[in-house]
């Protein structure tokens, strides 16, 4: 019996049927791994390509990413950093914490993005969406809307990359006159969510006229619920742009499977997922091309900070914004 047992311990030891698979754990916002997201799609996908298990650790919005690897450091158990914004990158790098990638990807970005730390998935232009059964004069600018008595929701900039999107929107579009404009639409700012979720969903409840998001956020409504009463707003000032990247960090101790993941990042099976599941332009246009709708609400004009410009500009349009919701 004692044999019997002995063997039987030594097969189960031995046997790689039995034993646990590598863990890659990969940090990321919250929309990002809901069941409407690209994060289930994502991760039975890569399952399949690498004998692993892929767990996506939630963080709040994007800007919450960084924040929680400042506080983690290197002893995160976090392998991938994915949500970052360019409006971020410069201030990640400094921390050291991330990785040189070593890739040279080719995407279909209408920027340069290349960086050594940092890859792009996705992007998009922020907009100001609403419903065009009740707004049916939208303004066709940051001084139009101030004028105006419609009522928005923002994201908070120090959670929220499309918060903290909107103070580079503002700054990219009037410089030195972005204070003035950020007191001019106080009156309109109903409230000031963590997140583009709880800001989302405040507007579909009607307790907003309109809320920051994305010109591509209309399509969701068209193609996923036949919905064509959702538009953005066009400002003459142009959009600013968001590009989403992902990173590793240099603590892992998967690196060769975080390496894997960052390729798999830039195929087909997850950048067409993009489209229909976070409502950005992939990095890398998919072999079918992208959903009808997707350029609708296409701007004529881009606005975008280098990540060093960004990261010079933050804390003087912060201090700009918070002066003028405290009045």
């Amino acid at each position: 019996m004692q044999k019997q047992l002995l063997a039987a311990g030594l097969l189960a030891i031995a046997s790689p049927a039995l034993a646990e698979p590598p863990v890659l754990q990969v940090l990321t916002y919250d929309s990002f791994i809901s069941e409407w997201g690209p994060g289930p799609a994502v991760e039975k996908a890569f399952e399949a390509t690498c004998a692993c298990d892929l767990q996506f650790v939630p963080a709040g919005d994007g800007a919450a990413l960084l924040a929680r690897v400042q506080l983690e450091g290197a002893a995160s158990d976090a392998d991938v950093v994915l949500g970052l914004d360019t409006s971020l990158t410069a201030q990640a790098a400094a921390t050291q914490l991330f990785a040189p990638h070593g890739k040279k990807p080719t995407t279909n970005l209408p920027v340069d993005a290349s960086d050594p730390l940092f890859l792009p998935f996705d992007w998009g232009w922020f907009a100001f969406v609403y419903d065009k059964t009740k707004v049916t004069e939208p303004p066709k600018s940051f001084e139009a809307l101030a004028a105006s008595d419609l009522k928005i929701v923002i994201q908070d900039p120090r959670s929220s990359t499309p918060g903290l999107g909107l103070l580079m929107w503002v700054k990219a579009a009037y410089g030195d006159k972005a204070a003035d404009i950020w007191r001019g639409l106080a009156d309109n700012i109903v409230t000031v969510t963590p997140g583009w979720s709880e800001a989302y969903g405040l507007f579909l409840q009607g307790e907003a006229d309109m809320v920051l998001s994305y010109t591509t956020s209309p399509a969701y409504h068209l193609l996923a619920e036949g919905d064509d009463t959702k538009a953005a707003a066009l400002f003459d000032e142009g959009h600013y742009m968001q590009i989403e990247v992902a990173g590793k960090l240099a603590a892992t101790d998967q690196p060769d499977l975080a390496d894997a993941f960052l390729d798999f990042m830039l195929t087909e099976a997850f950048q067409s997922a993009i489209p229909q599941t976070n409502w950005m332009y992939p990095a890398i246009t998919p072999a079918a091309g992208l959903p009808d709708g997707f350029d609708k609400f296409r701007p004529t004009r881009s606005l975008l900070l280098t990540p060093g410009e960004a990261q010079a500009a933050r804390d003087a349009a912060l201090a700009e914004w918070q002066a003028a919701l405290a009045r």
